[in-house]
């Protein structure tokens, strides 16, 4: 899995207040779990662009002062109108235990039913699985090969190697549909 490197600097200050000029200055105020104590810290806001706005996942390499964490980000609070950072969250990755995480999907293979005419509907984008962080993919890929029109494939149908699938089996992930004018031909 790819890995995007944050700064960030301790705070010796929380609270509301203290959040709220962090945020005056264009920095997040973040916590750190997982390791048995939490660490506090901010981080200037521009450092984020890469890992939140972007469809794939990352492992965050966390610099605090000179200290080193691999993690991940677990939650992320935005601002309800302007959309600005309020808030992050990150997980201490530890190799022994399994972490959950949301994955994009990836699409491989040629379907038989696009190739007849008909339309590919993704109704995932993600998916949410549990691995060991060495096991942690960049991606889960979704074979659409011999997948005939008006067909789906369910999270069920999903071969996974070393992480396990946290999604409802019978969840479609995507479907070939049959356009209006297919239709047509066949009813006419």
């Amino acid at each position: 899995m790819k890995s995007i490197e944050i700064i960030g600097y301790k705070r010796a200050n929380l609270g509301k207040k203290f959040s709220k000029a962090l945020r005056a200055e264009a920095n997040v105020p973040c916590v750190l779990y997982g390791g048995g104590v939490h660490v506090h810290f901010y981080s200037p806001m521009f450092l984020f662009r890469d890992l939140v706005y972007t469809p794939e996942t990352h492992t965050v390499l966390l610099n605090i002062e000179g200290q080193e964490y691999r993690c991940i980000l677990q939650d992320i609070q935005f601002h309800p109108v302007s959309e600005v950072i309020l808030h992050a969250d990150f997980l201490l990755l530890q190799e022994h235990k399994p972490v959950k995480i949301h994955v994009p999907l990836r699409v491989v293979g040629t379907s038989p039913g696009v190739q007849a005419g008909g339309k590919l509907v993704i109704k995932q984008k993600k998916v949410k699985i549990k691995a060991l962080p060495k096991n942690l993919p960049d991606y889960v890929e979704v074979d659409i090969t011999g997948l005939e029109l008006g067909k789906s494939i369910k999270m069920k149908d999903i071969v996974t190697k070393d992480y396990e699938i946290l999604e409802n089996p019978a969840n479609p992930v995507l479907t070939i549909e049959v356009p209006r004018a297919l239709k047509s031909k066949a009813g006419a």
